[in-house]
């Protein structure tokens, strides 16, 4: 299919390719969407309690398109793209779009949870570090299915710590589909393979633009691609802030970030045989970058009395700018 996807589209102007890159990830995002709500409605009339739907179905719904994306990326033998949406999905989570939430309305801080979360989100960007630069030149199988196993461990006790503290997560789930069983399966499936042909689309589309403009696709991976695998995420952040509810925002950016590196890097580097391969200058910008913009919102919600500001989002925004530009100088 993608030598086909690439014969057709290898001799269109660039701004067609664009257009279609654009399609395509918005597509994507519908088929996310689709899913985590089928999936939801499917939970639901199995009986299983909303608090478990919430803290997994849901949360793990958010990250799909990176994971798809790059998942498909790694089996077809792009591993710049799986490893650079990633990466840059967790840098574009918490400069751009926590940046734009702070700036439309002050996030009060929940500094209990934003504390106990934060710790596990940039715990979880210094073992993808760490075990990158002791790997060597790529993530081996074995960390990925590492990375899976946390995943498990973390969504086990995310429902823990949800029912001890009587957290209302899931809450928003009640106005679940009413459609009969059928229906709700074909929808599953529906959004389900939305995603995987979005998916087959979309590498191969990256891959000719790449190659046409001369800049290497984990450069674009981490920029263009990653925000729009990031639009679910940008789409409730900017919503929750306007409607005064920026703590969603943060709990959301903050649970996509780990799922990012459990998930999406887990997953990818479990499929690869021979380990997901680290290009050498992202240890000059990406990983330094991710690391850099993890430790500063950690800062940031460490010192602030009450909330994350403007200023705060300003200097987040700020520091994603910077990495965009960056990005494309030094190729």
């Amino acid at each position: 299919m993608e030598e086909l996807i690439v014969s057709l589209i290898e001799n269109l102007p660039l701004l067609v390719l664009f257009i279609i890159i654009f399609a395509v990830l918005y597509l994507l995002g519908k088929g996310a969407d689709l899913l985590v709500d089928e999936a939801v409605a499917l939970s639901v009339k199995w009986g299983i309690p909303k608090i478990l739907i919430g803290a997994t179905v849901v949360s793990l719904g958010t990250t799909l398109p990176e994971a798809s994306v790059s998942v498909m990326a790694a089996i077809q033998g792009n591993p710049d793209l799986a490893l650079g949406n990633a990466i840059g999905s967790i840098i574009c989570d918490t400069g751009l779009i926590l940046g734009i939430a702070a700036l439309i309305s002050p996030i009060v801080l929940n500094k209990k949870l934003v504390n106990r979360q934060g710790w596990l989100q940039f715990g979880a960007g210094i073992l993808l570090t760490l075990i990158a630069v002791f790997a060597g030149s790529a993530i081996p199988q074995w960390a990925g299915f590492v990375f899976v196993a946390l995943l498990v461990l973390y969504m086990i006790v995310t429902v823990r710590w949800s029912k001890d503290s009587g957290e209302a997560v899931g809450e928003e789930l009640e106005h679940t589909d009413q459609s009969s069983l059928f229906m709700v399966l074909l929808k599953l499936a529906a959004g389900a393979a939305l995603i995987i042909v979005s998916s087959k689309i979309l590498i191969p589309t990256v891959g000719v633009t790449a190659a046409r403009i001369g800049i290497p696709e984990s450069i674009i991976a981490a920029t263009l691609v990653a925000f729009g695998t990031s639009l679910p995420e940008l789409v409730t952040a900017i919503s929750a802030a306007r409607h005064g509810h920026g703590d969603l925002a943060i709990g959301n950016i903050i649970g996509a970030d780990i799922l990012n590196v459990l998930f999406v890097v887990g997953a990818a580097s479990a499929v690869t045989p021979a380990g997901l391969p680290v290009p050498s200058y992202f240890f000059k910008l990406q990983f330094p970058m991710m690391i850099g913009i993890l430790l500063v919102f950690r800062l940031i919600t460490l010192f602030s009395k009450k909330d994350l500001n403007r200023l705060h989002g300003l200097l987040l925004l700020g520091l994603y700018a910077a990495y965009t530009v960056v990005s494309y100088l030094i190729v």
